[in-house]
C-alpha cells in the first residue's frame, strides 16, 4: 500500500464556463467565450454554454456530490463578469453574493473551497476595448482580485491569479482555435506578458486584503522529448519546451524570458528584430513584478510531447528513440502518467517552488451508461490511478506535491469541443441534468477514503466488485 500525507488535498475541479450556465440570468454580463460559441463554426457541435450542467441552480445537488466523493478541497473558478459584467466598474451584487454563498456551502460540507480567479472567460466588455494584449486589462484583473478577495478572503484559504495563461493567449490570440479567436503571435506574446504582469500585481493586491490566503498560479505543462537523436529533433523539442514551458516558468521564478525562445519569435517575425532581452510590451519593472514570491505553484498535466521536426531528411530521422503510445484519450492524447513525475521532479529541481499541487488531471472516455445504469469507464480508472502512482513517486522523491485536483467533478462544456468529450469523474445527461457516479468516481472515493492506492488491479477489482 502506498499511502499520501495525512494532510494531502485529495481535490476536484471544475470552471465557471464549463458548468454554471445562467448567462443571462442575475446580471452577469457577457464573456468572450459567450460571443466565441455565438460564431458559427466555432465549437464541433455547434453548442454554447448557455446551460452547461447547471450548476448555478444546483449548487447543493454539486455539494452532494463532492461530499460523497469524498474530497477535502473543490477548486472552482469565479466567472469575472457574473461578478463585474463590464470587467471594472459597478459589482453585480447577484453575481458575488452567489460565490459568497457557494464558499459558506462547501465549509459547512467540510470542504475546503480553492478559488480561482481567471479561468478564461474575461468580459467582453475588456476585450472589446483592448484584451488581454492591452495593457490597461492588467490594471482592471488586479481590481477585480482585490475585490473578490476581500469578500470571500476571511474564508478563501487558498487562490490561483489565472488557469492555463498558455491557452488564453496561444490558443486564443496565435492560433486562433480558443476565444477570443484571433490569429496574431505580436498579439498573443503581448496577451501572456500582461496575464504575467496581472499575476504579479495581484499577488501583492491580494495579500492585502487577505493576509492568511495562499496565493499562485496555475500552468499547464507538457514534458517533451525528443522523437530521434537528430540535432534537429533535439531543436524541435528544446523549441516546443521554451515556447510551451519556460516561457511562462522562467519570468514567474525571477529568470526573465528565455532568450532562446525570443530569438525563435524574432526569426518567425513575431517579435521586431533586434538583440538582447528587449521586448516591445514589456516596461521597466514588468519582470520584478512578474516574479512576486508565491505560496504554491499549480501543475495541469494531461499528457507529453514527443518533438520531431519536419525540417530534417527522412533518413536521418527514422530510428527514434522515444515512440508516443497508442494508448490515447478521446482527445487524442497520449496517455503517459511517467511525464507527470518528470515534470513534477523538474519544476521541483529547477524552480523550487514552495509547494506544488496537481490541479488538473483527467482524461476525456466516452463511457456511456450500461443497460443496468452503470458506467464501466476502465481506461479512465486506469488513467487516474498510474498518475495517482506517479504523484505519490514525486513524494517519495521529496517533491513537495500537497494535493492532487481531479479533472473533472462532472461531464461539461469542454470549450472548443463542445459536449462532445467527457471528462467527468460524473456522467451528466443534459437532458435531465441528472448526475450518475462512473466506476471512476467509486474507485477516486475509495481511494481518497483510504488515502493511499494499493495496485492497479486490486483497485479495480474492488470497484468491480
Amino acid at each position: 500500500m502506498k499511502r499520501f500525507p495525512d494532510d494531502f488535498a485529495w481535490g476536484a475541479a471544475t470552471s465557471a464556463f464549463q458548468i454554471e450556465g445562467a448567462i443571462g440570468e442575475d446580471g452577469r454580463g457577457e464573456s468572450v467565450w459567450d460571443r466565441f460559441t455565438a460564431e458559427p463554426g466555432r465549437i464541433s457541435d455547434g453548442s454554447d454554454a448557455s446551460v452547461a450542467c447547471d450548476h448555478y441552480h444546483r449548487v447543493e445537488e454539486d455539494i452532494d456530490v463532492l461530499r460523497w466523493l469524498g474530497v477535502r478541497s473543490y477548486r472552482f473558478s469565479i466567472a469575472w463578469p457574473r461578478v463585474l459584467p463590464e470587467g471594472r466598474g459597478a459589482v453585480n451584487a447577484p453575481g458575488l453574493d452567489f460565490y459568497d454563498r457557494l464558499v459558506d456551502r462547501l465549509l459547512a460540507a467540510g470542504i475546503e473551497p480553492f478559488v480561482t480567479l481567471n479561468h478564461w472567460d474575461l468580459p467582453q466588455a475588456l476585450h472589446a476595448a483592448g484584451g488581454w494584449p492591452a495593457r490597461d486589462t492588467v490594471g482592471a484583473f488586479v481590481d477585480y482580485a482585490a475585490l473578490v478577495m476581500r469578500r470571500l478572503g476571511d474564508r478563501v484559504r487558498r487562490v490561483c491569479t489565472h488557469n492555463e495563461p498558455w491557452c488564453i493567449s496561444t490558443l486564443g490570440f496565435g492560433r486562433g482555435e480558443h476565444a477570443p479567436g484571433e490569429r496574431s503571435w505580436p498579439r498573443a506574446l503581448a496577451a501572456a506578458h500582461h496575464l504575467l504582469l496581472s499575476h504579479g500585481l495581484a499577488v501583492d493586491a491580494i495579500r492585502a486584503v487577505a493576509p492568511a490566503a495562499e496565493v499562485g498560479i496555475v500552468l499547464n505543462l507538457v514534458p517533451a522529448e525528443p522523437a530521434s537523436p537528430s540535432a534537429a529533433d533535439r531543436d524541435a523539442c528544446r523549441a516546443f519546451d521554451g515556447g510551451f514551458n519556460r516561457w511562462f516558468l522562467d519570468p514567474l521564478y525571477g529568470r526573465g524570458y528565455p532568450a532562446d525562445v525570443i530569438a525563435d519569435h524574432r526569426a518567425a517575425g513575431h517579435l521586431p528584430a533586434g538583440e538582447g532581452p528587449a521586448l516591445p510590451f514589456a516596461h521597466d519593472g514588468d519582470l520584478a513584478a512578474i516574479a512576486a514570491s508565491t505560496d504554491f505553484l499549480g501543475v495541469n498535466y494531461y499528457s507529453r510531447a514527443v518533438m520531431r521536426s519536419t525540417t530534417v531528411p527522412e533518413n536521418e530521422n527514422h530510428a527514434a528513440t522515444v515512440v508516443a503510445s497508442d494508448d490515447r484519450t478521446d482527445m487524442g492524447w497520449e496517455v503517459a502518467p511517467d511525464g507527470l513525475l518528470a515534470i513534477l521532479r523538474r519544476v521541483h529541481v529547477e524552480y523550487a517552488p514552495a509547494r506544488l499541487y496537481v490541479t488538473e488531471n483527467g482524461a476525456a472516455y466516452g463511457n456511456a451508461p450500461d443497460a443496468s445504469g452503470r458506467v464501466r469507464d476502465v481506461p479512465r480508472q486506469k488513467y487516474l490511478w498510474t498518475h495517482f502512482d506517479a504523484a505519490h513517486a514525486a513524494i517519495a522523491e521529496g517533491v513537495p506535491l500537497a494535493g492532487f485536483y481531479l479533472w473533472s467533478l462532472l461531464d461539461n462544456f469542454e470549450w472548443a469541443e463542445g459536449y462532445t468529450k467527457r471528462f467527468g469523474l460524473f456522467w451528466v445527461d443534459y437532458a435531465t441534468q441528472a448526475r450518475l457516479a462512473k466506476d471512476s468516481a467509486h474507485m477516486c472515493r475509495r481511494i481518497i477514503g483510504a488515502n493511499a492506492i494499493t495496485s492497479l488491479e486490486r483497485d479495480l477489482a474492488e470497484v468491480e466488485a
